[in-house]
C-alpha cells in the first residue's frame, strides 16, 4: 500500500471517529436537555455510519431516544435524505464516454461506409423507377439483393 493510500485510510478513520463522537445514544442528551432539530439533522446525515457501528456496539444507536419530538424527527429525515440523495450523480453529471477500441472504431467506420453505399443505391434505384408500381419495385429489389449476395459470396 502506498503512502498516499495509507494516509487516505487514516484520514477516513479519523473522520468516521469524529463523526461518531456526535452520534445518537451518547450521554450528551437527557430528559432535561433533549436533542432538537439540528441534532436530528446531524444524526440523519450520519445514520449510515452509525447503523454499521451499532451492529457491533451497544453504546451507539441510530436514533436519539431523548429528543423533542417532531422537530428532531424532521431534522433526522432531512439529514438522511441529504446523505442518501447526494450519492446519485447520474442526474447531475453527464455519463462518461466509453473509449472505443481500435477494432470497434474500424467496425463503426465500415458500418458508416456500408450505410452510405446502401442509401445511395436505394436513392439511385428509386430515381430510376419513379413511375413503376410498388409490387414491381419490390420484385426488382429482391432480385437485385439476391444478385448482389451471389456476387459477394463468390468473391
Amino acid at each position: 500500500m502506498s503512502f498516499k493510500n495509507c494516509f487516505r485510510c487514516l484520514f477516513l478513520l479519523f473522520v468516521v471517529a469524529l463523526l461518531l463522537n456526535c452520534a445518537a445514544g451518547n450521554e450528551r442528551y437527557s430528559e432535561a436537555t433533549p436533542a432538537g432539530f439540528w441534532s436530528g439533522l446531524w444524526h440523519g446525515f450520519i445514520c449510515f455510519f452509525t447503523f454499521i457501528i451499532s451492529l457491533f456496539s451497544d453504546s451507539v444507536r441510530i436514533y436519539e431516544g431523548f429528543n423533542n419530538g417532531g422537530w428532531y424527527d424532521f431534522g433526522f429525515i432531512l439529514g438522511a435524505a441529504a446523505f442518501f440523495s447526494g450519492s446519485h450523480q447520474s442526474k447531475h453529471c453527464p455519463p462518461l464516454k466509453k473509449r472505443k477500441t481500435k477494432a470497434e472504431a474500424e467496425w463503426e467506420e465500415i458500418g458508416h461506409k456500408v450505410e452510405a453505399k446502401i442509401r445511395k443505391a436505394v436513392k439511385d434505384f428509386l430515381d430510376e423507377n419513379e413511375d413503376e408500381d410498388w409490387e414491381e419495385i419490390g420484385r426488382k429489389i429482391e432480385e437485385k439483393i439476391k444478385q448482389e449476395l451471389r456476387n459477394w459470396a463468390e468473391k
